[in-house]
């Protein structure tokens, strides 16, 4: 199946859809990933990855755009929720060159970003080695994905 938008909901109650992101879970605060949550997922999900991602950095590299601040993968399919600063999952790459979550903190007078938080639902539990960035994670759910939908933050700099 193709990276297409699915019924299932993403929240947050952290913050909402197109709405700011507080600043305990940027780089400039605490840097602790948000609680998510997710429903109505595809019949037949038996395991799920998150992704966060920044469309609006201004950076490309190895074809790619944005700056990828979230890989989480290796969740099972009966999960709804990750808490705020959750251990659970298998943590891949950000663009910082570390494994976890890294927060918003976009350059110094760039203005708002959106930061898009995807939940992906698959038809298979997987189990990937830790540290996959989000191309090598995309190439390894593309053939099991059943789903996906997103929620939007917004975060700016003073």
């Amino acid at each position: 199946m193709a990276f297409a938008l699915s019924s299932m909901q993403v929240t947050s109650s952290a913050f909402g859809n197109h709405q700011p992101i507080p600043g305990k879970y940027t780089g400039e605060g605490d840097d602790v990933s948000p609680p998510l949550a997710w429903q109505s997922g595809p019949d037949g999900t038996q395991g799920y990855a998150v992704i966060c991602h920044d469309p609006d950095a201004p950076l490309v590299k190895e074809g790619s755009y944005g700056f990828v601040h979230w890989v989480l993968y290796n969740l099972p399919g009966d999960l709804a929720e990750l808490t705020e600063k959750t251990a659970l999952g298998t943590t891949g790459a950000n663009d910082f060159g570390k494994q976890g979550y890294v927060g918003p903190m976009p350059p110094e007078g760039h203005g708002p970003h959106l930061y898009y938080f995807w939940v992906l639902a698959l038809d298979h539990q997987t189990n990937l080695p830790e540290g996959l960035t989000l191309a090598e994670l995309l190439k390894e759910v593309e053939p099991h994905l059943l789903g996906m939908n997103r929620l939007v933050g917004t975060y700016q700099r003073a």
